[in-house]
Order: structure tokens, then C-alpha cells, then sequence
């Protein structure tokens, strides 16, 4: 950025400085692409979550927990990675698809939803909450929907 991307006010301090022009739009560009990265932050992180929590089941629950119990850790396991993957690989593609937050929001509500309720049902028995885990599927199923109607629409878009 230039000095003459900056406006001084009189009004104002000398320290205080508006932005104009080029400079105002490249700086609602930046952080407009910051914000991509903040979601593969969040994505990676529950990535991780899942291998430590399948490797805490493997090794460490498996003489704690009952068959049903162990299954419910497992499938939540999978399902974490699975979407923590697409959350991922949606964020990588966001520059070339033109709605992708909400996509990604309910990737992360129902890994939250579906994957969470799960480790606790599998911890604590609470078997009330299996009525939790459908809600995280079901997010899960509206944002492969929506990420099915964005594909569909971008590539039907004339360049």
C-alpha cells in the first residue's frame, strides 16, 4: 500500500488514517481470503481430533468400554474424519464455487452434532442423546445437497 492509498483528514490525529480506493477494496479482499483459511484451521483441527480420538479408542478404551459403546466411538471417529476431509477439500475449492459458508457451517455443526454426540453416548451411556446424532446427519446431508447445487450451478455458469 502506497501513501497515496491513504486519505489524512485534518479532523483527524495525524496517526489516524482512512483508507480509500484500491487500497479499502485489496484490504476487504484480504480479509475476505483470510477467512477460508480460518475454516481450514477449524477443519484440520477436527482432523486431528478424529486420529487422536481412533487411536484414545484402539488403545485405551477397548478394555473399558462395552462392544456397543466402542462401535459408537469408532463410527464417530469416522465420520469426524470424513467431514473434517470435506470441510477441507471445500475450503480448497472455495475460489472457484460461489457459496461455500454455509456448506461449511453445517459440515462443522454436524460434525459437533453427529461425532459429539456419539463420544458421549460411548462415555457416559447416555443413550438419550442418540436423539442429538440424527440432527448432525442430517446437517451433514443438507451440505452435501448444497455443495451438490453449487457444482451443479458453477458449472453451468458461462465463463
Amino acid at each position: 500500500m502506497s501513501y497515496h492509498d491513504v486519505e489524512s483528514h485534518s479532523s483527524l490525529s495525524e496517526q489516524e488514517h482512512v483508507l480509500k480506493g484500491p487500497a479499502k477494496q485489496g484490504y476487504a479482499k484480504e480479509a475476505s481470503a483470510r477467512l477460508p483459511l480460518k475454516w481450514g484451521a477449524v477443519f484440520a483441527a477436527q482432523a486431528f481430533i478424529s486420529v487422536a480420538a481412533g487411536a484414545f479408542g484402539a488403545h485405551a478404551l477397548t478394555s473399558i468400554l462395552e462392544l456397543k459403546a466402542l462401535g459408537w466411538w469408532h463410527t464417530a471417529s469416522q465420520y469426524l474424519m470424513y467431514h473434517a476431509l470435506a470441510g477441507l477439500v471445500v475450503v480448497t475449492l472455495s475460489t472457484y464455487l460461489s457459496s461455500t459458508k454455509n456448506i461449511l457451517l453445517l459440515l462443522c455443526i454436524g460434525n459437533i452434532l453427529f461425532a459429539g454426540s456419539l463420544y458421549v453416548m460411548a462415555l457416559t451411556g447416555y443413550t438419550l442423546l442418540g436423539v442429538v446424532t440424527p440432527l448432525g446427519g442430517l446437517c451433514y446431508l443438507i451440505a452435501w445437497g448444497l455443495l451438490v447445487l453449487n457444482f451443479w450451478r458453477s458449472s453451468h455458469q458461462k465463463p
